[in-house]
């Protein structure tokens, strides 16, 4: 069968400990024009989803030494890779197999031996709802909005990476504190707003300025049994950049990218705003975070409005 599509219709990842089961899939897989990455263990797998993140991840629910469920639950854990659509391959056809799959985050499961049409429908059907996800957070974050989900409590079970940097500020977050204190639930007065609205079911917006800076927030029309949406939107005052140089020390490059940074952009597009690749981009962040003595981009933006509320 021709191969001219190779690669284009996805990344597939397989884990299995079985030579030969990997060779059959990954010809059945490469010839409906997958690219293909193969492990042959739990720990293997994890170590190359440090460098790429496939589509969807084929895991065989048996293997010595780590097995599956146990990689299952590591790669959920992580923030990097607990969205990727994981399904099971097992010949195990007991019940509670299969439930400890699902309870470890599996999307789906196979029952062995293979078939390459099942396989192939099963994983068209996922790369396709995943890159749907992805299209709507990547839309989300090519605008001034943040999203955040949450339960009827204020606790936080979802958020784009974005609403990250808004729920920093917007709790007033001191340098160097622990950015998991302000991601479990929503900071206050936000928190009181949001069960507020939860519970009486009515519809008034949420605003608050702080540090220069004007926070609104509304509630969105979730779709999810027992989670509730809610839209973040921050605007924040102009900087003065020649003023805001000279304090910090950096360089008018610098303290642009900073500023867009402060304002929940993403490497990429502060890099298609200023024209430069998003490993540029990197690099001046490197530059910042050496001159403010800083480790990470929140520290460094909160370090950033410290000096410009002084300044106000």
């Amino acid at each position: 069968m021709a191969r001219s599509n190779f690669g284009s219709a996805g990344t597939v990842m397989i884990v299995d400990d079985v030579p030969a089961n990997l060779a059959l899939l990954s010809d059945a897989l490469e010839d409906a024009g997958y690219r293909v990455l193969v492990a042959t263990d739990g720990p293997s797998a994890l170590e190359q989803l440090n460098c790429v993140r496939p589509d969807v991840i084929l895991l065989d629910g048996v293997m010595p030494g780590m097995d599956g469920f146990e990689a299952c639950r590591r790669m959920k854990l992580d923030p990097a890779t607990r969205d990727i659509p994981i399904i099971f391959m097992t010949a195990l056809g007991e019940l509670q197999h299969l439930l400890r799959g699902f309870d470890e985050g599996a999307i789906d499961y196979i029952v062995k031996p293979l078939r390459n049409d099942e396989v192939i429908a099963r994983v068209g059907a996922h790369v396709a709802q995943a890159r749907i996800a992805r299209r709507a957070e990547q839309a989300l974050e090519y605008n001034d909005l943040a999203a955040v989900a949450i339960d009827r409590y204020g606790r936080i079970t979802w958020l784009t990476p974005s609403a990250r940097y808004w729920l920093r500020a917007v709790a007033a977050a001191p340098v160097g504190a622990d950015e998991a204190d302000f991601f479990e639930r929503l900071p206050e007065p936000l928190s009181s707003w949001a069960r507020q609205q939860i519970e009486a079911g009515e519809e008034s917006p949420f605003s608050l300025r702080q540090r220069g800076d004007h926070f609104t927030a509304r509630m969105g029309d979730g779709r999810i049994e027992g989670e509730h949406l809610v839209l973040l939107q921050r605007r924040s005052g102009e900087w003065d950049l020649n003023s805001v140089k000279d304090r910090l020390g950096l360089t008018f490059r610098e303290t642009e990218v900073l500023m867009w940074i402060a304002r929940g952009k993403t490497n990429r597009d502060v890099g298609q705003i200023l024209g430069s690749s998003p490993r540029t981009v990197n690099k001046h962040l490197e530059h910042v975070f050496y001159k403010l003595g800083v480790e990470t981009r929140s520290a460094a933006v909160a370090l950033v409005l410290d000096q410009l509320q002084q300044v106000r």
